[in-house]
Protein backbone atom coordinates (compact mmCIF):
# COMPACT_ATOMS: atom_id res chain seq x y z
CA UNK A 1 0.00 0.00 0.00
CA UNK A 2 1.60 3.23 -1.16
CA UNK A 3 -0.53 5.78 0.60
CA UNK A 4 -2.79 5.57 3.61
CA UNK A 5 -6.32 6.87 3.53
CA UNK A 6 -6.34 10.05 5.60
CA UNK A 7 -9.46 11.12 7.47
CA UNK A 8 -10.52 13.79 9.92
CA UNK A 9 -10.61 12.81 13.64
CA UNK A 10 -14.39 12.98 13.96
CA UNK A 11 -14.86 10.55 11.07
CA UNK A 12 -11.76 8.50 11.83
CA UNK A 13 -13.65 5.31 12.47
CA UNK A 14 -14.30 2.22 10.39
CA UNK A 15 -17.91 2.25 9.17
CA UNK A 16 -20.03 -0.47 10.74
CA UNK A 17 -23.42 -1.80 9.70
CA UNK A 18 -25.74 0.70 11.47
CA UNK A 19 -28.30 -1.86 12.63
CA UNK A 20 -25.59 -3.94 14.35
CA UNK A 21 -23.88 -1.03 16.09
CA UNK A 22 -24.69 -0.73 19.79
CA UNK A 23 -22.33 2.11 20.75
CA UNK A 24 -20.76 4.77 18.55
CA UNK A 25 -18.42 7.35 20.09
CA UNK A 26 -17.39 10.14 17.72
CA UNK A 27 -14.71 12.76 18.46
CA UNK A 28 -15.38 12.63 22.22
CA UNK A 29 -13.68 15.33 24.26
CA UNK A 30 -13.85 15.20 28.06
CA UNK A 31 -11.80 17.84 29.88
CA UNK A 32 -11.17 18.60 33.54
CA UNK A 33 -10.94 22.26 34.50
CA UNK A 34 -8.48 22.57 37.39
CA UNK A 35 -6.46 25.31 39.04
CA UNK A 36 -3.41 23.92 37.24
CA UNK A 37 -5.03 24.24 33.83
CA UNK A 38 -7.29 22.27 31.50
CA UNK A 39 -6.62 18.53 31.62
CA UNK A 40 -7.56 16.99 28.25
CA UNK A 41 -8.32 13.52 29.62
CA UNK A 42 -10.14 12.47 26.44
CA UNK A 43 -9.24 14.48 23.35
CA UNK A 44 -11.08 13.42 20.22
CA UNK A 45 -11.63 9.68 20.74
CA UNK A 46 -13.83 7.69 18.33
CA UNK A 47 -14.79 4.02 18.32
CA UNK A 48 -17.77 1.71 17.80
CA UNK A 49 -18.91 -1.54 19.40
CA UNK A 50 -21.28 -4.08 17.86
CA UNK A 51 -23.58 -6.57 19.55
CA UNK A 52 -21.83 -9.76 20.58
CA UNK A 53 -18.40 -8.16 20.09
CA UNK A 54 -15.63 -7.52 22.60
CA UNK A 55 -13.66 -4.34 22.05
CA UNK A 56 -10.41 -4.12 24.03
CA UNK A 57 -9.30 -0.63 25.07
CA UNK A 58 -5.68 -0.57 26.22
CA UNK A 59 -3.04 1.91 27.35
CA UNK A 60 -1.10 3.08 30.37
CA UNK A 61 -2.79 4.55 33.45
CA UNK A 62 -3.99 8.07 32.76
CA UNK A 63 -4.45 7.61 29.01
CA UNK A 64 -8.20 8.25 29.16
CA UNK A 65 -9.59 4.69 29.00
CA UNK A 66 -11.74 4.91 32.13
CA UNK A 67 -12.75 8.55 31.59
CA UNK A 68 -14.12 7.56 28.17
CA UNK A 69 -16.20 4.82 29.83
CA UNK A 70 -17.45 7.16 32.56
CA UNK A 71 -18.37 9.67 29.85
CA UNK A 72 -20.56 7.03 28.19
CA UNK A 73 -22.45 6.54 31.47
CA UNK A 74 -22.36 10.30 32.17
CA UNK A 75 -20.68 9.68 35.51
CA UNK A 76 -17.84 12.22 35.12
CA UNK A 77 -17.91 14.51 38.16
CA UNK A 78 -18.93 18.06 37.18
CA UNK A 79 -17.11 20.07 38.38
CA UNK A 80 -14.28 19.66 37.51
CA UNK A 81 -14.96 17.37 34.53
CA UNK A 82 -17.16 18.01 31.53
CA UNK A 83 -17.81 16.58 28.08
CA UNK A 84 -17.03 19.53 25.85
CA UNK A 85 -17.42 17.97 22.41
CA UNK A 86 -18.38 14.95 20.37
CA UNK A 87 -21.27 12.49 20.44
CA UNK A 88 -22.00 9.22 22.27
CA UNK A 89 -24.70 7.31 20.40
CA UNK A 90 -26.29 4.26 21.99
CA UNK A 91 -28.48 2.45 19.46
CA UNK A 92 -28.70 5.70 17.52
CA UNK A 93 -29.58 7.98 20.45
CA UNK A 94 -27.04 10.58 21.60
CA UNK A 95 -26.71 10.01 25.35
CA UNK A 96 -25.41 13.54 25.82
CA UNK A 97 -28.83 14.90 24.82
CA UNK A 98 -30.78 12.91 27.43
CA UNK A 99 -32.03 14.20 30.76
CA UNK A 100 -30.63 12.69 33.96
CA UNK A 101 -33.93 10.83 34.49
CA UNK A 102 -33.66 9.29 31.04
CA UNK A 103 -30.03 8.32 31.71
CA UNK A 104 -31.03 6.62 34.96
CA UNK A 105 -33.35 4.36 32.97
CA UNK A 106 -30.46 3.33 30.68
CA UNK A 107 -27.68 3.18 33.29
CA UNK A 108 -27.57 -0.26 34.91
CA UNK A 109 -30.31 -1.50 32.61
CA UNK A 110 -29.25 -1.19 28.96
CA UNK A 111 -25.67 -0.19 29.78
CA UNK A 112 -23.86 -1.65 32.80
CA UNK A 113 -20.34 -1.25 34.13
CA UNK A 114 -18.06 -3.48 36.17
CA UNK A 115 -15.87 -1.11 38.13
CA UNK A 116 -12.19 -1.64 38.82
CA UNK A 117 -12.31 -2.28 42.58
CA UNK A 118 -15.38 -4.11 43.96
CA UNK A 119 -14.71 -3.10 47.58
CA UNK A 120 -15.13 0.59 46.69
CA UNK A 121 -18.16 -0.07 44.46
CA UNK A 122 -20.21 -2.33 46.75
CA UNK A 123 -22.05 -0.90 49.74
CA UNK A 124 -20.35 -2.35 52.86
CA UNK A 125 -23.55 -1.95 54.89
CA UNK A 126 -25.80 -4.02 52.62
CA UNK A 127 -25.77 -7.73 51.87
CA UNK A 128 -24.71 -8.54 48.33
CA UNK A 129 -28.06 -10.16 47.58
CA UNK A 130 -29.95 -7.06 48.57
CA UNK A 131 -27.68 -4.86 46.44
CA UNK A 132 -28.33 -6.98 43.36
CA UNK A 133 -32.06 -7.19 44.17
CA UNK A 134 -32.37 -3.40 44.44
CA UNK A 135 -30.91 -2.97 40.95
CA UNK A 136 -33.33 -5.56 39.57
CA UNK A 137 -36.34 -4.06 41.37
CA UNK A 138 -35.45 -0.56 40.16
CA UNK A 139 -35.33 -1.46 36.47
CA UNK A 140 -37.69 -4.44 36.25
CA UNK A 141 -40.40 -3.31 38.66
CA UNK A 142 -40.41 -6.60 40.59
CA UNK A 143 -41.51 -7.06 44.19
CA UNK A 144 -38.79 -7.27 46.83
CA UNK A 145 -39.23 -11.04 47.16
CA UNK A 146 -39.18 -11.68 43.41
CA UNK A 147 -36.17 -9.42 43.02
CA UNK A 148 -34.30 -11.33 45.74
CA UNK A 149 -35.15 -14.64 44.04
CA UNK A 150 -33.77 -13.21 40.80
CA UNK A 151 -30.66 -11.98 42.63
CA UNK A 152 -29.96 -15.50 43.92
CA UNK A 153 -30.42 -16.83 40.40
CA UNK A 154 -27.84 -14.29 39.16
CA UNK A 155 -25.40 -15.42 41.86
CA UNK A 156 -25.95 -18.97 40.69
CA UNK A 157 -25.34 -17.92 37.08
CA UNK A 158 -21.94 -16.43 37.95
CA UNK A 159 -21.02 -19.72 39.67
CA UNK A 160 -21.02 -18.56 43.28
CA UNK A 161 -21.41 -21.68 45.47
CA UNK A 162 -24.33 -21.80 47.90
CA UNK A 163 -25.99 -18.66 46.44
CA UNK A 164 -28.84 -18.73 48.96
CA UNK A 165 -26.32 -18.38 51.79
CA UNK A 166 -23.94 -16.01 49.99
CA UNK A 167 -26.81 -13.65 49.17
CA UNK A 168 -26.98 -12.79 52.87
CA UNK A 169 -23.24 -12.11 53.18
CA UNK A 170 -21.70 -8.64 53.34
CA UNK A 171 -18.92 -7.66 50.89
CA UNK A 172 -16.15 -7.94 53.50
CA UNK A 173 -17.14 -11.56 54.11
CA UNK A 174 -16.32 -12.54 50.53
CA UNK A 175 -13.00 -13.04 48.77
CA UNK A 176 -11.82 -10.71 46.00
CA UNK A 177 -12.86 -13.16 43.32
CA UNK A 178 -16.30 -13.62 44.89
CA UNK A 179 -16.80 -9.85 45.14
CA UNK A 180 -15.91 -9.47 41.46
CA UNK A 181 -18.46 -12.17 40.62
CA UNK A 182 -21.06 -10.23 42.62
CA UNK A 183 -20.20 -7.12 40.58
CA UNK A 184 -20.67 -9.07 37.36
CA UNK A 185 -23.96 -10.53 38.63
CA UNK A 186 -25.19 -7.02 39.41
CA UNK A 187 -23.99 -5.67 36.06
CA UNK A 188 -25.73 -8.35 33.97
CA UNK A 189 -28.82 -8.76 36.16
CA UNK A 190 -30.93 -6.73 33.72
CA UNK A 191 -29.44 -8.34 30.58
CA UNK A 192 -27.65 -5.18 29.34
CA UNK A 193 -26.99 -4.60 25.65
CA UNK A 194 -23.61 -3.07 26.50
CA UNK A 195 -21.26 -4.08 29.33
CA UNK A 196 -18.25 -1.92 30.17
CA UNK A 197 -15.64 -3.85 32.16
CA UNK A 198 -12.99 -1.57 33.67
CA UNK A 199 -9.96 -3.69 34.67
CA UNK A 200 -12.25 -6.54 35.79
CA UNK A 201 -9.35 -8.81 36.78
CA UNK A 202 -7.09 -6.32 38.57
CA UNK A 203 -5.61 -7.65 41.86
CA UNK A 204 -6.95 -11.16 41.22
CA UNK A 205 -4.65 -14.16 40.96
CA UNK A 206 -4.29 -15.75 37.53
CA UNK A 207 -6.63 -18.66 38.26
CA UNK A 208 -9.46 -16.35 39.35
CA UNK A 209 -8.67 -14.02 36.43
CA UNK A 210 -9.25 -16.87 33.99
CA UNK A 211 -12.51 -17.83 35.70
CA UNK A 212 -13.83 -14.25 35.61
CA UNK A 213 -12.95 -13.84 31.91
CA UNK A 214 -14.49 -17.22 31.06
CA UNK A 215 -17.61 -16.13 32.92
CA UNK A 216 -17.84 -12.89 30.91
CA UNK A 217 -17.51 -14.83 27.65
CA UNK A 218 -20.17 -17.29 28.79
CA UNK A 219 -22.61 -14.50 29.64
CA UNK A 220 -21.84 -12.76 26.34
CA UNK A 221 -22.62 -15.95 24.41
CA UNK A 222 -25.87 -16.30 26.34
CA UNK A 223 -27.06 -12.69 26.18
CA UNK A 224 -25.35 -11.39 23.01
CA UNK A 225 -23.98 -8.47 25.00
CA UNK A 226 -21.47 -6.05 23.49
CA UNK A 227 -18.44 -5.69 25.79
CA UNK A 228 -15.92 -2.88 26.15
CA UNK A 229 -12.97 -4.45 27.97
CA UNK A 230 -10.69 -1.81 29.50
CA UNK A 231 -7.33 -3.15 30.60
CA UNK A 232 -3.57 -2.66 30.58
CA UNK A 233 -2.98 -6.43 30.31
CA UNK A 234 -2.18 -7.30 26.70
CA UNK A 235 -2.48 -11.02 27.49
CA UNK A 236 -6.11 -10.49 28.54
CA UNK A 237 -6.69 -8.58 25.30
CA UNK A 238 -5.06 -11.30 23.18
CA UNK A 239 -7.38 -13.95 24.56
CA UNK A 240 -10.64 -12.01 24.77
CA UNK A 241 -10.89 -9.07 22.35
CA UNK A 242 -12.17 -9.13 18.78
CA UNK A 243 -10.88 -5.62 18.06
CA UNK A 244 -8.46 -3.40 19.98
CA UNK A 245 -8.22 0.36 20.49
CA UNK A 246 -4.88 1.64 21.79
CA UNK A 247 -4.98 4.98 23.64
CA UNK A 248 -2.17 7.31 24.58
CA UNK A 249 -2.41 10.70 26.31
CA UNK A 250 -6.15 11.02 25.77
CA UNK A 251 -6.21 9.99 22.09
CA UNK A 252 -6.67 6.85 20.03
CA UNK A 253 -3.37 6.05 18.32
CA UNK A 254 -4.22 2.69 16.78
CA UNK A 255 -7.17 0.39 16.11
CA UNK A 256 -7.23 -3.04 14.47
CA UNK A 257 -8.53 -6.55 14.89
CA UNK A 258 -6.80 -8.32 17.76
CA UNK A 259 -4.97 -10.69 15.43
CA UNK A 260 -3.77 -7.88 13.16
CA UNK A 261 -2.64 -5.75 16.09
CA UNK A 262 -0.57 -8.49 17.69
CA UNK A 263 0.95 -9.65 14.43
CA UNK A 264 1.55 -6.23 12.84
CA UNK A 265 1.51 -3.36 15.36
CA UNK A 266 1.72 -0.11 13.40
CA UNK A 267 2.31 2.48 16.12
CA UNK A 268 5.61 2.65 18.04
CA UNK A 269 3.67 2.86 21.31
CA UNK A 270 1.72 -0.34 20.55
CA UNK A 271 4.95 -2.05 19.56
CA UNK A 272 6.47 -0.90 22.86
CA UNK A 273 3.52 -2.22 24.87
CA UNK A 274 3.81 -5.64 23.26
CA UNK A 275 7.54 -5.69 23.87
CA UNK A 276 7.51 -4.58 27.50
CA UNK A 277 4.89 -6.79 29.10
CA UNK A 278 5.97 -10.20 30.46
CA UNK A 279 3.22 -12.43 29.17
CA UNK A 280 3.55 -15.87 27.61
CA UNK A 281 0.30 -15.47 25.65
CA UNK A 282 1.54 -12.24 24.05
CA UNK A 283 4.87 -13.85 23.19
CA UNK A 284 3.01 -16.68 21.46
CA UNK A 285 0.90 -14.23 19.43
CA UNK A 286 3.79 -12.08 18.22
CA UNK A 287 5.89 -15.17 17.51
CA UNK A 288 9.26 -13.78 18.59
CA UNK A 289 11.90 -14.77 21.13
CA UNK A 290 13.43 -12.19 23.45
CA UNK A 291 16.28 -12.48 25.89
CA UNK A 292 14.88 -9.58 27.89
CA UNK A 293 11.92 -7.23 27.97
CA UNK A 294 12.02 -3.91 26.13
CA UNK A 295 11.42 -0.67 27.98
CA UNK A 296 9.32 2.29 26.88
CA UNK A 297 11.58 5.09 28.03
CA UNK A 298 10.26 8.29 29.56
CA UNK A 299 6.90 9.15 31.10
CA UNK A 300 3.40 9.87 29.85
CA UNK A 301 3.19 13.67 29.41
CA UNK A 302 0.97 15.80 31.61
CA UNK A 303 -2.46 16.08 30.03
CA UNK A 304 -2.53 19.70 31.17
CA UNK A 305 0.70 20.48 29.29
CA UNK A 306 0.93 18.29 26.21
CA UNK A 307 3.94 18.69 23.91
CA UNK A 308 3.52 20.15 20.44
CA UNK A 309 3.10 17.61 17.66
CA UNK A 310 2.83 13.89 18.43
CA UNK A 311 2.45 13.35 22.18
CA UNK A 312 4.50 10.14 21.99
CA UNK A 313 7.44 11.78 20.18
CA UNK A 314 9.52 12.45 23.34
CA UNK A 315 9.56 8.67 24.04
CA UNK A 316 9.72 7.40 20.46
CA UNK A 317 12.75 6.00 18.66
CA UNK A 318 11.16 6.78 15.28
CA UNK A 319 10.51 10.47 16.08
CA UNK A 320 11.53 13.04 13.46
CA UNK A 321 11.23 16.83 13.19
CA UNK A 322 7.82 16.35 11.56
CA UNK A 323 6.62 14.43 14.63
CA UNK A 324 7.61 17.27 16.95
CA UNK A 325 5.74 19.86 14.88
CA UNK A 326 2.43 18.28 13.83
CA UNK A 327 0.17 15.59 15.29
CA UNK A 328 -0.31 12.78 12.73
CA UNK A 329 -3.83 12.24 11.34
CA UNK A 330 -5.53 8.91 11.85
CA UNK A 331 -5.07 6.86 8.68
CA UNK A 332 -6.14 3.45 7.42
CA UNK A 333 -3.04 1.51 6.34
CA UNK A 334 -4.73 -1.87 5.93
CA UNK A 335 -8.44 -2.78 5.87
CA UNK A 336 -9.72 -2.03 9.38
CA UNK A 337 -6.24 -1.08 10.66
CA UNK A 338 -6.05 2.59 11.66
CA UNK A 339 -2.87 4.28 12.89
CA UNK A 340 -1.94 7.83 13.93
CA UNK A 341 1.79 7.92 13.17
CA UNK A 342 3.92 9.66 10.55
CA UNK A 343 6.16 6.57 10.38
CA UNK A 344 3.49 3.84 10.39
CA UNK A 345 4.68 2.32 7.12
CA UNK A 346 8.17 1.96 8.55
CA UNK A 347 6.86 0.45 11.80
CA UNK A 348 4.60 -1.95 9.91
CA UNK A 349 7.47 -2.90 7.62
CA UNK A 350 9.54 -3.90 10.63
CA UNK A 351 6.83 -6.23 11.98
CA UNK A 352 5.30 -7.74 8.88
Amino acid sequence: MNQAELVEPESAEPRMTPERTVLEIANLQTHFFTTGGVVRAVDGVSYTVRSGETLGVVGESGCGKSVTALSVLRLVADPPGRVVGGTIRFEGTDLLDLTETQMEEIRGNDISMIFQEPMTSLNPLMTVGRQIAEAIALHRGLSRRDAMDQAMEMLRRVHIPEPERRAHAYPHQLSGGMRQRVMIAMAVSCSPKLLIADEPTTALDVTIQAQILDLMRELQDTLGTAIVLITHDMGVVAENADRVVVMYAGRKVEEASAQELFERPGHPYTKGLLGSIPNVEVAAHINTRRARLNEIKGMVPSLANLPKGCTFAPRCGFASDQCRVAYPPLAQYRPGHWIACWHAEQVLGGTA
